[in-house]
């Protein structure tokens, strides 16, 4: 079932079936995730929606092409792939009023968590060919939008230095892995944040849009896709002792019970620190400090179970 505090309060929209769907297919998922998107598309077309199959060749293909699919042809635009294909897609999808579905193939498919999708193939499927419309709002870091969270810090410094190959070989022991040595290469420093006008300086921060991070990992209890406002995780403290503390009792389940972690609604956040510093946002860098985030403008409309 979905998540019922997706949207309190406000109907979500029921297309009408079959759906003429554009499936964006990021091919580096690997043999094995090609197979369970043979499956989930083999259950659309037998639930009488049309397919048609776009597998991308470089980094920004599925952007351009969710930017440039005909709104007359296709009513569905479906990222399959991980967050950094489906955070492609929702910047494609920028200014256009056509609804996303997602199939998810990624390491962690934090989105697919929070949006509560079905995680066999049938499900996905109906889902996409038979699902409901919900609104969800969105973030902006520097202009570029993201869905579930975006960060500064000892995560951005993470996300920049894992290695794609060990990560297709490995999944999420790659991250483990280069957290671990993280906490012994990473220049840790503080960071300046301005949060609605209110400073503050901490070793790190993320801004979540949703609760889930790095798969079901808890950053932000009150977050949810439909609150418009982002909650600015502060972490606190500095130095890699505190990076290993805030890690651990995050994985706990206990994170907002540490005395020097802190989070805060806010619509506008600005962060100072050395120019050219990465930038995560939904599991891939995606800009350089200085930041500017904010919640975006408009909505995207997203297919979860009717």
């Amino acid at each position: 079932m979905p998540d019922s505090n997706l949207l309190p309060g406000e109907p979500a929209t029921v297309l009408t079936a079959p759906r003429n769907a554009l499936v964006i297919f990021n091919p580096t998922a690997g043999g094995r995730r090609r197979a369970r998107l043979d499956r989930v598309l083999a259950h659309m077309r037998a639930l009488g929606a049309v397919v048609t199959l776009h597998e991308t060749t470089a980094r920004g293909d599925a952007e351009r092409t969710a930017r440039e699919a005909p709104a007359d042809v296709h009513d569905v635009i479906v990222a399959a792939g991980g967050d950094g294909t489906i955070n492609e897609v929702i910047n494609g999808l920028a200014g256009r009023d056509v609804p996303l579905g997602i199939i998810p193939l990624g390491t962690a498919n934090v989105l697919a968590a929070e949006l509560d999708l079905p995680t066999d193939a049938e499900g996905l499927a109906r889902t996409i060919a038979l699902g409901r419309l919900q609104p969800v709002t969105l973030g902006e870091v520097n202009g570029r939008r993201f869905v579930q969270m975006a960060g500064v810090g000892f995560d951005a410094h993470v996300v920049a230095s894992v290695d794609t190959g060990m990560k297709r070989l490995v999944g999420k022991l790659a991250y483990v892995w280069e957290t671990l040595r993280g906490f012994f290469r990473f220049d840790f420093r503080p960071y300046h944040l301005i949060v609605d006008g209110k400073a503050y300086d901490v070793g790190s921060a993320v801004f979540a849009n949703g609760h889930f991070y790095g798969g079901r990992f808890v950053c932000a209890r009150e977050a949810r896709l439909t609150d418009p406002h982002l909650h600015v995780c502060l972490f606190k403290s500095v130095g890699p002792w505190s990076a290993l503390r805030y890690a651990a009792w995050m994985m706990l389940g206990r994170l907002d019970k540490l005395p020097d972690y802190e989070v805060i609604p806010a619509t506008s956040i600005v962060v100072e620190g050395a120019a050219g510093e990465p930038v995560q946002g939904d599991g891939d860098i995606v800009a350089t400090l200085p930041l500017d985030a904010r919640i975006s403008a408009d909505r995207l409309d997203m297919l979860v179970p009717a």
